[in-house]
């Protein structure tokens, strides 16, 4: 089954570092865009939810040990305002470190997700729409 955009609509983008949990993306929502460390986002990848645009700009990114909170935000922002991104994954330990920018996100699409990650076990109490919920 191709996850192109054209059948599916949105993309979905994860910051993180686990495996993904996402088994299947059903006709007619939203493909994903991915920010995670490396586990988070080959797992997504393995799933197929990777993909790269005409313009080569891809649907997630890496966070390594070596990334800075800068480049995290950066790229969050700019999936913050690409019109084909529908749901953003990042692991709270990622969203931690952009904190502000990622609570100032109070638009219902893209979605923002916080999940998981090896490090640090979730936390509800900092998750940014159980706050608003």
């Amino acid at each position: 089954m191709s996850l192109d955009s054209e059948e599916f609509g949105k993309l979905l983008a994860v910051i993180g570092d686990e495996v993904g949990f996402l088994s299947e993306i059903h006709k007619y929502k939203s493909i994903y865009r991915i920010l995670p460390q490396q586990d988070t986002c080959v797992g997504f990848l393995l799933g197929g939810i990777g993909e790269v645009n005409e313009n080569r700009e891809a649907n997630f990114m890496v966070v390594e040990k070596e990334t800075t909170a800068d480049q995290i935000e950066a790229c969050f922002k700019k999936f913050l305002h690409r019109p084909d991104i529908g749901i953003i994954l990042i692991n709270q330990i990622y969203a931690d470190m952009i904190r502000r920018t990622v609570d100032g996100h109070v638009l219902p699409l893209p979605t923002v997700l916080e999940i998981p990650s090896k490090q640090q076990p979730y936390d509800a109490s900092k998750d940014s729409i159980l706050k608003r919920a």
